[in-house]
């Protein structure tokens, strides 16, 4: 018996041709999960890395604003972006409770983060999207949320009241 050659029946690949590919399709997938991954795993792990700076923002005289009432002020948020225009105007409630102090409190309900109206004849907050009611000193009286309000820290310097603002409120 003569050893014959065997031949490959058309169209078919290689044991060798096969194995290349092979590896050559998980090579190509491992650099395309790569270069996907490395944006996703810095947009989660980037937040502890930064360091935003500590920013006050003036929001009036102290002469402005009379004790015991709670107004909305505005301010410039402390990391627009350049293109924001008036998106980068945030707010909050100020609150007077003496000569010299002030209670900053976030706009938004510490539920889902609808923003919060204050109903200055019931002395409270109220959330419309889903029945949250906080006090005047941002506690929680009734409804979903979990916590109170989020506070800022205020100040007066120079007869003006600031606000110390954060990119995004968190506790």
């Amino acid at each position: 018996m003569s050893e014959q050659s065997v031949s490959m029946p058309p169209g078919s690949i290689s044991p060798e041709r096969r194995k290349f590919l092979a590896r050559l399709s998980i090579a190509l997938s491992g650099l395309i999960a790569l270069i996907i991954g490395i944006p996703v795993v810095g947009f989660i792990l980037g937040p502890l890395f930064q360091k935003l700076p500590e920013t006050w923002r003036a929001v009036g005289a102290v002469d402005d604003f009379k004790i015991g009432t709670t107004v909305k002020v505005s301010f410039l948020d402390p990391s627009p972006m350049l293109w924001a225009g008036v998106t980068a105007e945030t707010a909050a409630w100020l609150r007077r409770i003496g000569p010299a102090e002030f209670i900053a409190f976030a706009m938004n309900c510490s539920h889902l983060g609808c923003p919060v109206r204050w109903l200055a004849q019931a002395q409270l907050f109220m959330c419309p999207c889903h029945g949250g009611v906080y006090y005047a000193d941002g506690t929680v009286a009734a409804g979903p949320p979990p916590r109170a309000l989020f506070r800022f820290p205020v100040r007066i310097r120079a007869g003006q009241v600031e606000i110390r603002a954060s990119a995004v409120p968190i506790e």
